[in-house]
């Protein structure tokens, strides 16, 4: 994940007077979807309003939108009555205007778990007609190992960062909903192995953007360059050893220019090659956190037959294949080219595992499989659907593990597999993105009939 913003409602075309710069006094409602609270301008006009926590009062200024919007945007520039949840943000970068990487610097680590339990608990009401007891959650959000810190120290747990490049070749990120650079000396939540590459202090003129990468499970590191059209790559000299690889600009394929071509990845007693900035948990923590999850939840047996949908490297495949011993058997669909060729080589020990190259609602329809034990989908932040969902519910397995990195997601999806005939179990939420707006979540399914 780079550092990209979460999905938002829907987008207003400007059709009206704007009021962009506009300033309105207002009381700051719950929190929403996105990083985000719900407020009102004295016309009524429904607010979203950045930087900010429900119970607030604020001076918001609107940054997107018009009289005729729907819905307006807006930072809040003055705190008149603070949350007794806000904390000065200790990055320099944060707040109104900056970089749009983090969402909740401005409030207390709890305060940011709470927040992230009520956007679940929402969605899940909003898409699903659940409730957390009816889902099986007990309303919490798990904080990642090592992540309580003491007041004012913030968890540096971002082991892939990409700055942006500005004209001036300085290395940056984002600022919110916007292709402007915000140049940074120091990201908190970059992990040391990033921190330590010294990305912040090269001049990087040429370059569109420059991704740094640091592996958990090795000493690898990696730097992937994106040259501007035209741009020849500098010569990359950097703090500590590292591999250096490029986007063609004619097909967007990495390519190779020194070093390894993947950075060596840890979990669950695996090795896992990824290659060319291939996908990978984030956080340090993440893959062993979800690994124990699913697998706690599926409670694989011997001779199990399993499904592992958008599979990335084997990560889930791995864990299962692992566990069925020699007579189960585990396909893995994934759609990206070199992660499954990352995933065969990664799980080449493993016999009864089988990875398929293609889109998950193109190949497993082609299988000719009919019924199976155990499934796992891990898919993309849009969901998996409700085709795949109708697909897979009519595979009557046991137990099916829906890993989710975005709750409106999971909740559209775990309405269609109640279409289906399958009941939440039991979900999970993990904080793997501190700071930020974004939250993991792990539910286990079963048939309906079972005790339903």
């Amino acid at each position: 994940m780079q550092n990209e913003s979460t999905s938002s409602p829907a987008e207003d075309s400007q059709t009206g007077d704007s009021l962009i710069g506009e300033e309105y006094e207002v009381a700051v409602g719950p929190v929403a979807h996105g990083g985000h609270c719900i407020a009102r301008t004295s016309e009524g006009q429904v607010l979203f309003v950045r930087h900010t926590l429900p119970g607030e009062k604020v001076i918001a200024r609107i940054t997107d939108g018009d009289k005729d919007s729907r819905f307006l945007r807006a930072d809040a520039v003055t705190i008149i009555e603070p949350s007794k949840d806000r904390v000065e943000a200790p990055c320099p970068y944060a707040g109104p205007g900056k970089c749009g990487g983090c969402d909740w610097q401005h409030a207390k680590p709890g305060a940011q778990r709470r927040l992230k339990g009520e956007v679940i608990a929402e969605q899940l009401q909003r898409l699903a007609g659940l409730t957390p007891e009816e889902a099986g959650w007990d309303g919490t959000v798990m904080p990642a190992e090592g992540d309580k810190l003491p007041k004012g120290e913030v968890p540096a747990w971002r082991t892939r960062v990409q700055y942006a490049i500005d004209e001036n070749g300085r290395a940056g990120l984002r600022k919110h909903r916007s292709h402007d650079v915000e140049p940074i000396e120091h990201c908190m939540i970059a992990a040391p192995g990033v921190s330590e590459l010294g990305v912040e202090k090269r001049d990087w003129t040429g370059m569109a953007s420059v991704e740094a990468i640091t592996a958990t499970g090795s000493n690898d590191r990696q730097v992937i360059l994106t040259p501007r059209p035209g741009a020849r790559l500098p010569l990359v000299e950097l703090d500590k050893p590292v591999s250096v690889l490029r986007v063609d600009e004619r097909d967007g394929g990495v390519h190779r220019v020194h070093g390894r071509g993947f950075v060596r990845e840890r979990a669950d007693d695996r090795t896992y090659r990824v290659g060319s900035g291939g996908f990978w948990q984030v956080h340090p923590q993440a893959a062993n956190t979800l690994v124990r999850a699913v697998m706690q939840g599926l409670l694989p047996r011997k001779n199990d037959t399993a499904l592992d949908l958008y599979c990335g490297v084997g990560l889930f495949a791995g864990a299962i294949g692992q566990r069925i011993g020699g007579k189960g058997a585990v396909l893995g669909i994934e759609s990206g080219k070199r992660a499954v060729e990352d995933a065969r080589h990664n799980l080449q020990d493993l016999d009864r595992v089988r990875i398929e190259h293609g889109k998950v609602e193109q190949i497993l329809p082609r299988t000719g499989i009919t019924e199976c034990d155990l499934i796992v989908l891990d898919p993309p932040r849009a969901g998996a659907g409700k085709q795949t969902v109708k697909h897979l519910a009519g595979l009557g397995a046991r137990r099916i593990a829906y890993v989710a990195c975005d709750p409106a997601a999971l909740a559209r999806d775990l309405a269609y597999f109640r279409e289906g005939g399958y009941k939440v179990r039991t979900l999970r939420a993990f904080d793997l993105f501190p700071m930020t707006s974004h939250v993991e979540c792990v539910a286990i399914l079963e048939p309906a009939e079972k005790g339903a």
